[in-house]
């Protein structure tokens, strides 16, 4: 066997053993009470945004493609994962103080303005969270009117 085919072979056999090396997958069935979306009972459509375009990676609940399950592709979503709940858990957003979660509200508003979340390598994998304009604009309405209500109450 040449070189070539043994360097080969033996990438091929790390590869196979790499499969077997799953990380934990985020999932939860439960729906806390401190959930973004029960807290705050937004209209569906903002709803809808939230969970297509936020709650993969900044919740305790990911909904997980095919590719999930193949190394080292899902190292790589796990560790955006635990990346993207310790900026924001949208599962458990009630903990947060109001000062907090108003802060929270405009940091949202913010990266979603600028084009900065969702990240690009997720949009490209997922089309639900490639947000149109209307979408967009209605989130971002949303996410300053909720921001200005709260901050009138604390």
């Amino acid at each position: 066997m040449s070189r070539k085919k043994k360097i080969l072979f033996a990438l091929f056999i790390v590869f196979v053993a790499i499969q077997f090396i799953q990380p934990a997958h985020n999932k939860s069935v439960q729906v806390l009470p401190t959930d973004f979306i029960v807290l705050y009972k937004p209209p569906q459509q903002v709803q809808q945004v939230l969970q297509n375009a936020c709650y993969d990676c900044h919740s305790n609940n990911t909904n997980y493609p095919w590719y999930a399950n193949i190394q080292p592709i899902a190292w790589l979503m796990a560790s955006h994962i635990k990346s993207g709940k310790e900026k924001l858990n949208m599962s458990e957003f009630g903990n947060l103080s109001s000062r907090k979660q108003i802060s929270k509200l405009k940091e949202i508003f913010n990266q979603i303005k600028d084009d900065e979340m969702p990240i690009t390598s997720y949009k490209m994998m997922h089309q639900k969270a490639r947000l149109s304009a209307a979408e967009k604009n209605v989130l971002l309405n949303w996410l300053q009117s909720k921001a200005d209500s709260l901050s009138e109450n604390y």
